[in-house]
């Protein structure tokens, strides 16, 4: 998808051009890839490197005209490079790893290396490709996939890279999962879309830092025919039961096609399930919801056919959807009402919904490999994020809204911000937030929302819903809203990790009675008493404000893999997840989670389930989970 570090070489480019193209560029990652397509590593001067302590700063430690020298270095050695011609051969080893110091520091560099290496991911490797091939052990072994949005893709092609038989099932007729679902006005990533990437499909051809969902879904569909991944996929084909034979150690599925006849497919020797979260709408309980007369839908399921303009239009809820599509129909609507449980805290993102500038697609026709370089420097300098600030500090003040001293200082910045964009003090005091940051999703915002809502024509409700009428909204204080339109942007079920789906184990027991509403996981990945089962995106597998969840997602595809490769190496048939093991890691992951301000805080959240357990969330930092899936251990297991 990405022609790597490419040459643009057979003349020498304008230095004109290459100047107003550098100038689009990150100063780090420009001196990473320059020093790599031409050899030359004198550009990596420590003075010109990030400091480590600024990395969600602008310029990480450099002043204007550091990062102008840095550029003015960057280009000579880009046209000096063109004019001698051929360029040297792959950087070794050596050359490579100071590269990496230089980025993110040579104390870091040891324990980064391999994980940076496999990001990279260079042109013409694929360190995470599997390490075994399908032998005499493994001749006959099926594998069904379970979905086929991001994470079944991936999936799909790691093992088929591996030489097993892939069955694919996706219950709509095309790939994307939830970018193919979520169609609503204004729905984009919240994570640069050049790390929201796979590392063994990346591409230059994004047309912002934070994509719509047209261009995720064109990424993702490229994706599948590039590594012709169509032809294992079944689509509208809906599983909706997996059912393991204790006897015969295979998986029966029960497939719905459309509107035909339920039936059996199978045997198969392992189930990878990638069903998703984000794609089951969640409403609120809300009496008299069905009693409304006009037209009502929710965000997950936007129904184009329903005219706005000119119209009362209701919007419950004010999470990530809702900051989406408010600012984009507050302008075509009479009149918008829009119902705030929660005021959410606001990401400052000045470039959140602007396209790359023509110059930063002139940088990369230039020097292709920058797109590699810019994707693993937003993987470092997101890799820990505002981790930090999420910790609790036990000693902190517990009555303030704050947890620590950085989260109290992230809370003062993000008020202030606020402040700047909110001119009427009643409507500033609806939307300040009085829970520490990070307890809930924070969203990304350029300050579209604020000037949503300071519209004359929209209201901010903070009184709460008393009930839905066939005119509009009642609030508990007797006032009626009416409503032309009622949508909701209140989330999805993301607690259900599997369901719809049935999924039986071992002595007919089911997964999600199994759980009672508290899903564990081991690694997130595998449960007790269900061989060959493994989950993706599973429970504590979500990252909220240190890195890409595509991050997760390779590092739990190529644990299911290598598990697979090495339980067909062992002779054995099949491999379910230790009881002890499972148990003790659920208790490292609710002691973790209790030093995290998600996990303190006083506050409506889905990463908590119905138990208030939180069941969603990586309470460590990528390193962490990186280095506990990348080779599994079958001590873990039961083999049978």
């Amino acid at each position: 998808m990405m022609n790597g570090a490419g040459n643009g070489r057979g003349h020498t480019p304008d230095p004109a051009r290459v100047e107003a193209a550098f100038a689009a560029a990150e100063v780090h990652p420009l001196l990473c890839a320059v020093a790599h397509r031409t050899g030359d590593l004198s550009l990596l001067r420590p003075d010109l490197a990030p400091d480590q302590t600024q990395l969600l700063v602008p310029g990480r430690g450099l002043g204007p005209e550091q990062e102008a020298e840095a550029r003015a270095l960057a280009a000579a050695a880009f046209l000096d490079h063109a004019r001698r011609g051929p360029a040297p051969g792959e950087p070794g080893h050596d050359e490579l790893r100071r590269v990496f110091g230089f980025l993110v520091g040579e104390s870091a560099t040891g324990q980064w290396e391999t994980f940076l290496t496999e990001e990279l991911a260079l042109e013409g490797t694929d360190p995470r490709a599997p390490s075994w091939t399908v032998g005499d052990a493994g001749e006959g072994f099926r594998c069904a996939v379970i979905g086929a949005g991001a994470s079944g893709l991936a999936a799909a092609y790691r093992l088929r890279q591996a030489g097993v038989e892939v069955t694919v099932y996706e219950k709509n007729a095309e790939v994307g999962g939830t970018w193919l679902e979520n169609v609503y006005p204004g729905c984009r990533v919240d994570v640069p879309n050049q790390l929201y990437s796979f590392s063994f499909a990346q591409t230059n051809d994004w047309v912002s830092r934070f994509s719509a969902q047209p261009d995720l879904l064109a990424y993702l569909e490229g994706m599948a025919k590039e590594l012709g991944l169509g032809e294992c996929i079944r689509f509208s084909a809906e599983v909706t039961e997996a059912r393991f034979d204790d006897g015969a150690g295979t998986w029966t599925l029960t497939v719905r096609r459309g509107d035909a006849d339920e039936a059996e497919e199978g045997p198969y020797g392992a189930v990878v399930c990638a069903v998703g979260q984000l794609n089951r709408p969640s409403f609120p309980a809300i009496p008299g919801r069905e009693r409304f007369a006009g037209p009502t839908f929710h965000s997950a399921a936007w129904d184009d056919g329903v005219e706005l303009a000119g119209r009362r239009v209701a919007v419950i809820g004010t999470g990530a959807s809702a900051a989406q599509f408010v600012p984009c129909i507050v302008d075509e609507v009479a009149h918008l009402d829009v119902y705030q449980r929660t005021p959410p805290w606001l990401l400052p993102t000045d470039n959140y919904g602007d396209p790359f500038p023509p110059a930063f697609h002139d940088l990369l026709e230039l020097l292709p490999g920058y797109g590699r370089w810019d994707r693993l420097w937003q993987f470092w300098i997101m890799h820990e994020g505002l981790l930090g600030a999420a910790r609790v500090d036990p000693e902190w003040d517990a009555h303030t809204e704050a947890v620590s001293e950085g989260n109290d200082f992230v809370r003062g910045m993000l008020i202030d911000v606020l402040r700047a964009q909110v001119d009427d003090d009643e409507l500033f005091e609806k939307m300040v937030p009085h829970f520490p940051p990070f307890a809930k999703r924070a969203l990304r915002d350029d300050g579209r929302w604020a000037a949503a809502m300071a519209r004359p024509h929209t209201d901010l409700v903070t009184t709460p819903i008393e009930s839905v009428t066939e005119e509009g909204v009642r609030t508990v204080d007797g006032v009626d809203h009416p409503a032309d339109v009622l949508i909701y942007g209140t989330g999805f079920t993301a607690s259900d990790f599997v369901a719809p789906m049935r999924v039986y184990g071992r002595d007919g027991v089911e997964l999600n009675e199994e759980w009672d509403g508290d899903a564990r996981a081991y690694l997130g990945i595998t449960v007790p008493g269900f061989p060959n089962f493994f989950m993706l995106y599973g429970p504590n597998t979500n990252l909220v404000i240190n890195g890409s969840i595509l991050v997760m997602v390779e590092c739990q595809v190529r644990y299911a893999v290598e598990a697979i490769g090495r339980l067909l190496a062992s002779g054995k048939r099949t491999m379910s997840c230790r009881r002890e093991v499972h148990d003790r890691y659920g208790r490292e992951m609710e002691e973790g989670n209790a030093r995290m301000v998600w996990g303190v805080a006083d506050v409506p959240t889905w990463y908590r389930n119905k138990n208030g357990r939180v069941t969603q969330n990586w309470p460590f930092d990528l390193h962490t989970y990186w280095a506990r899936t990348r080779e599994p251990d079958l001590a873990d297991y039961e083999l049978a």
